[in-house]
């Protein structure tokens, strides 16, 4: 069954299905004219189910983390939820209205930002392309802008706005992109990737300018990554997919408690690691380099870094969350 909350629904998907078919390789078949022709060879094909049969229900102002590994059905759930694809079954309503059938009406209440594809005029600067996105949305010229006044203080980008797009880094881009998403005021904000190939800096902006939108403008965020950093910090549910089913959907609090109840320390050393802690497990140690693993609901991070510097000379740490397929591998393990 669809996710009950006290408000109303911004997104209702139920049996939603999507596939596709792939080409594998091929196979030597007799010719028409037998050996006089040789063996042709003809392409192989399987059914990829992208998004399988999913059931999914987002409340207005909600910040929802869309996670899952490579290829698990993330963009195209997305893509299903703005229209751009076509769904072979299921039914599916977002603001009310059917995307697949109603994509235009759909398109002036929502915005989206896809880390890696650009919808800012690369020769042109910003500013252009938002007075076009104005005029494509029918904003009244004094309406346009105020919206872009204020959304050039919210994410400082008025020094960017004459400076052609290639120009940017990648950095003031999206911030940039993310601004362009918000010209018409939407009421649903996708973002699909937005801080991939940042900077830890940059990338720290980006999502506090993602909760800020949230928060003060109640615009819903629905945000796919593979960056943890993202779902703990903007969102505050998490629903994650692989293989196109949903495997968990719940409260980031208790995502994080029951599956990424782990850090990952790495080490550079000055000679062999030194140290014994019942909650730390060594995943890989030589000479001058270890990798440990802390049980965080057990052990403090910061307990063991001290114990690392009273018995080591350190001349590098790193603390970082597992590998995300590692907690799709963990929920599908039954270790949730």
């Amino acid at each position: 069954e669809l996710r009950e909350t006290g408000s109303a629904m911004i997104i209702e998907a139920r049996n939603l299905r999507k596939r596709f078919r792939v080409r594998t390789g091929r196979t030597r078949t007799a010719g028409a004219m037998g050996a006089l022709r040789g063996m042709a060879r003809t392409p192989r094909w399987r059914t990829v189910a992208a998004v399988d049969d999913i059931d999914l229900a987002v409340a207005r102002g909600e910040a929802i983390a869309f996670i899952g590994p490579n290829g698990a059905g993330k963009s195209t759930t997305i893509k299903l939820l703005t229209g751009t694809l076509q769904r072979d079954r299921g039914s599916v309503s977002v603001l009310g209205l059917d995307p697949q059938r109603q994509r235009r009406r759909l398109a002036y209440r929502i915005g989206t930002v896809f880390g890696q594809k650009s919808q800012l005029w690369f020769h042109l600067p910003p500013m252009d392309t938002f007075k076009l996105l104005a005029d494509i949305y029918d904003l009244e010229p004094r309406r346009a802008r105020e919206r872009i006044a204020a959304l050039t203080e919210v994410f400082g980008i008025g020094r960017h706005l004459a400076t052609p797009v290639r120009k940017l880094s990648l950095g003031e881009r999206i911030r940039c992109e993310i601004a362009a998403s918000l010209i018409h005021d939407p009421e649903l904000l996708l973002l699909d990737e937005p801080t991939i190939g940042l900077d830890v800096v940059v990338r720290q902006r980006i999502r506090d300018l993602i909760a800020t939108v949230n928060r003060e403008r109640g615009v819903t965020v629905f945000l796919t990554s593979h960056d943890t950093g993202d779902m703990e910090q903007v969102c505050r549910r998490a629903v994650v997919i692989n293989q196109g089913r949903i495997v968990w959907d719940g409260a980031v609090d208790e995502l994080r408690r029951a599956v990424l109840a782990a850090k990952i320390v790495d080490l550079k050393l000055a000679g062999p690691l030194a140290l014994d802690l019942p909650e730390v497990t060594v995943r890989h140690a030589d000479r001058y380099t270890a990798k440990l693993e802390v049980n965080t609901a057990h052990t403090r991070v910061e307990a063991v870094v001290r114990a690392i510097l009273l018995r080591n000379t350190v001349l590098d740490i790193t603390i970082s969350d597992p590998p995300l397929e590692e907690t799709i591998a963990a929920l599908y393990g039954g270790t949730a």
